[in-house]
């Protein structure tokens, strides 16, 4: 089993009660896939008419359960959901899509649909075929103990080197109707996402359209989960699925700019950004929360891709983990992302703190009072370009020895 660590110390206090969402039921088992002794399969059944949205990784290199995905997908249509923790199914080749083909027959057999309509994912180790045999009877079995409750179960299922579920909730109206979003994510490592995160579903019983779905969620994703990096390695599972169950009794709709779905575009924008900054929290190793807000770039694009390379800077994350004011590392980092910039324009504050400015260490730099800034759980590093407009906003964690030590033998 994968190094064991204790709950992440920036993990929430609190876990959100998260009630059912009209259509959709599930359960967990213990299929023996990696681990022993914990729940390591969910599956989830969803009521006819549920529409679906989903975005993966970029990956050239992706696992078979994320091609089975994007091969379906265009159908807009789903019933079930599988997903396994503690082997990938990547790097497996034709035996990976054996294994998914046998998966999603075992499940649609079990749940009463189609093998088209049930979407799949699987998250742990990469290139060791994933024997998808164990599914036969358990996913039957599992099947006759579905239920709309407790949410925490599924958000458990999923982990592999998470150190807490991650579950996010929140209720809104359309046209006079309420509707429930519920939404659960796993990941820990490997995570510097590219159109998703390691693993994430939400749920809600709205009544919308595949095509106005999938526009929410194209647009939600990249502030907040595309948004959020790890390690810088972008993982070849990468899945975020939206399911839209109808079964609150609101209105359908089919158009994304409906001036209906406001509060439910903000409400779905709310668990995207709670679940991958929970994601940042659980950061394999993590100490710190780190939030880059770059601000005064030529462009949200340039802003973007400077606040990521500071984010994704060893130098930067082990100086924070070393409660370091160390703002020459984000000059360094500000220096090698390859957007415009101008040194003598730059200024960097930690928190509160101006700590450099227009090039130059700031005049009234403390250092006393800027080390006692770095102890704390959250760090906020801002840093103006002094070009333009551009702002952007991405969150990591610092980097420790217990990074090494969970990677070091993950496979062992």
């Amino acid at each position: 089993m994968a190094h064991a660590s204790p709950v992440s110390p920036l993990a929430p206090k609190t876990t959100p009660d998260v009630g059912p969402v009209a259509g959709v039921r599930f359960a967990t088992a213990e299929a023996g896939i990696r681990y022993r002794g914990r729940t390591d399969v969910l599956l989830l059944a969803l009521d006819a008419g549920t529409t679906v949205a989903g975005v993966f990784t970029k990956s050239k290199c992706p696992s078979a359960p994320v091609e089975w995905c994007r091969d379906i997908l265009p159908k807009g249509l789903a019933r079930g959901l599988v997903v396994n923790s503690g082997n990938a199914n990547a790097f497996t080749g034709q035996k990976g899509r054996e294994a998914t083909a046998l998966t999603a027959k075992i499940a649609a057999k079990a749940l009463g649909c189609r093998e088209d309509e049930v979407y799949l994912a699987s998250t742990g180790v990469i290139g060791e075929p994933l024997d998808a045999t164990k599914y036969d009877g358990v996913l039957e079995e599992t099947a006759t103990r579905l239920g709309s409750l407790p949410w925490i179960d599924p958000a458990k299922a999923i982990m592999t080197t998470d150190t807490f579920p991650k579950l996010a909730t929140a209720k809104v109206k359309i046209d006079g109707v309420e509707v429930t979003l519920a939404g659960i994510a796993k990941g820990a490592g490997m995570i510097a996402p590219d159109m998703a995160t390691m693993l994430s579903f939400v749920f809600t019983d709205a009544a919308i359209e595949a095509p106005a779905l999938q526009a929410l969620l194209s647009k939600g994703v990249t502030d907040s989960f595309n948004a959020v990096t790890i390690d810088g390695d972008t993982s070849t599972s990468d899945t975020l699925l939206l399911f839209a169950t109808g079964a609150s009794g609101a209105p359908r709709i089919s158009d994304a700019k409906d001036p209906r779905l406001a509060r439910f575009r903000r409400a779905l924008t709310t668990v995207l950004a709670d679940l991958a900054e929970q994601v940042a929290r659980d950061g394999e190793g993590a100490r710190k929360l780190v939030r880059i807000q770059v601000t005064g770039a030529v462009s949200k694009r340039s802003a973007r891709r400077i606040a990521m390379s500071i984010a994704n800077s060893p130098l930067v994350k082990t100086a924070v983990a070393g409660e370091d004011a160390n703002w020459g590392r984000i000059v360094m980092a500000v220096g090698k992302a390859g957007e415009p910039a101008e040194r003598d324009r730059l200024s960097i504050s930690f928190g509160p703190i101006r700590v450099a400015h227009e090039g130059a260490r700031d005049p009234a730099y403390d250092e006393a009072e800027t080390s006692a800034y770095m102890k704390g759980d959250v760090i906020d590093i801002t840093v103006d370009i002094g070009l333009g407009r551009g702002t952007d906003r991405v969150m990591t964690c610092d980097l420790t020895k217990e990074y090494v030590a969970i990677n070091g033998d993950y496979r062992s």
